[in-house]
């Protein structure tokens, strides 16, 4: 009896009260509000810039190309190796990658800006899964405000200097990392909170001490893991990235850590604590079994369909790079479009786990409600609508435990 009502209502364990929220909540939305704002900008003026300069490139790059045939009108151009013609691609990346990434930062930005606004606003750092949820929602925002420069840096040259460049790339690949690696607390957090409930349940008063250092050690982990990247990173040919003077095995180990950290880790710890979920959810008899299955089954959906594309792709272009290159342009042309294409599906998860992990939960939705409520974004009647009447209807639970698997 014991382990049935552990197993319905302990998904959270614990975490130490905040204080101040309302300066905190203020300072935060002033913070992501302005450097937004500076992203935007940046857009704008290198976009301005690009459309300004491409009239005069495109004239000069025609008349030098017809000044070369006229004055060697008996060179024999057959014999010259075919230069790997790149054009589509790189107009493809010149307007994808800032449409697509923009529209990332501004929903990654307001759906994890609410979720940290919701926890502080109430106080809501009481289990283990709101600690995480809220190291989450940070991580991704930072890498939403990130990916602006990336988006104007595709448009054109790279013109912040390099130690702009060295901090972005920081940022980004800290924020990226330590993403996933939260992930991997969560489901861990959830497999012990159902799966071992009874054993969770005796250990309950520590949890504000594993999931302090816990979270220390996932934020210490991404730093190192960035490491590589953020000491090899220079403004090269007016473009921000790994140098290509450094070598071939650098960038592959680089490449190839990504693949396993950020991707294989994830996938396998996610694999078995959700396997193992599941399969005491189905010997459990609960009405919120099926809900809570279902949940999972998003969770893992979202991961597999924005993660899996984008790294089969980057084992392919790792393979390349350890082969030192490939001669078949139309290969080459291919898996650079599949890159940039599978990368902005990769980058989406970022605007989808505040819906995933945060407001498919009853109780996190309610004071969600509540937030907006209270800053005049929703009437009386909206809220009532949303809340009671809905909670009415579904007859869900809606306890403090219930922040994540009850919808």
């Amino acid at each position: 009896m014991e382990g049935n009502h552990h197993q319905t209502y302990s998904f959270h364990l614990f975490c130490s009260r905040t204080h101040n929220s309302s300066n905190m909540t203020a300072a935060a939305a002033g913070a992501s509000a302005g450097l937004l704002s500076l992203s935007t900008v940046l857009i704008w003026f290198i976009s301005l810039k690009e459309c300004m300069s491409e009239g005069v490139n495109s004239t000069s790059s025609e008349s030098d190309l017809d000044m070369d045939y006229i004055s060697f009108p008996s060179v024999d151009y057959s014999s010259f190796p075919t230069v790997c013609v790149k054009d589509v691609n790189r107009n493809f990346r010149r307007w994808f990658m800032p449409t697509f990434f923009s529209i990332i930062c501004l929903l990654g930005v307001a759906g994890n800006l609410l979720v940290i606004l919701t926890v502080f606003h109430f106080k809501r750092l009481k289990t283990m899964t709101d600690v995480y949820l809220l190291n989450l929602s940070f991580a991704d925002l930072l890498f939403a405000l990130s990916l602006p420069f990336w988006a104007a840096s595709s448009m054109a040259e790279w013109v912040l200097g390099q130690m702009v460049c060295k901090s972005m790339y920081t940022i980004y690949k800290v924020s990226f990392y330590s993403s996933m690696l939260f992930l991997c607390l969560i489901s861990i957090d959830r497999y012990f909170a159902i799966a071992k409930a009874v054993s969770s349940h005796r250990h309950r008063t520590e949890a504000a001490f594993y999931s302090k250092v816990s979270s220390t050690v996932v934020w210490v982990m991404a730093l190192i893991f960035s490491i590589p990247e953020m000491a090899y990173t220079n403004v090269s040919n007016n473009t921000c990235s790994l140098s290509n003077q450094n070598s071939t095995e650098l960038k592959v180990g680089i490449q190839a850590s990504q693949i396993a950290l950020a991707f294989l880790l994830p996938l396998l710890v996610m694999g078995f604590c959700y396997a193992s979920i599941i399969k005491t959810l189905c010997q459990a008899r609960n009405f919120e079994r099926n809900k809570a299955i279902k949940v999972i089954l998003a969770v893992v959906t979202v991961f597999l369909v924005s993660q899996v594309p984008y790294n089969i792709v980057l084992f392919l272009s790792t393979s390349v790079t350890a082969k030192g290159g490939t001669d078949d342009c139309d290969y080459d042309n291919a898996l650079m479009l599949a890159t940039d294409a599978t990368q902005g599906l990769a980058f989406f998860r970022c605007c989808l786990n505040p819906f995933v992990y945060a407001f498919i939960g009853v109780k996190f939705r309610n004071d969600l409600f509540k937030l907006l409520k209270e800053y005049g974004c929703m009437s009386q009647e909206q809220f009532y609508r949303y809340t009671y009447a809905r909670r009415k209807s579904s007859g869900a639970n809606e306890t403090e435990t219930s922040t994540t698997f009850s919808p």
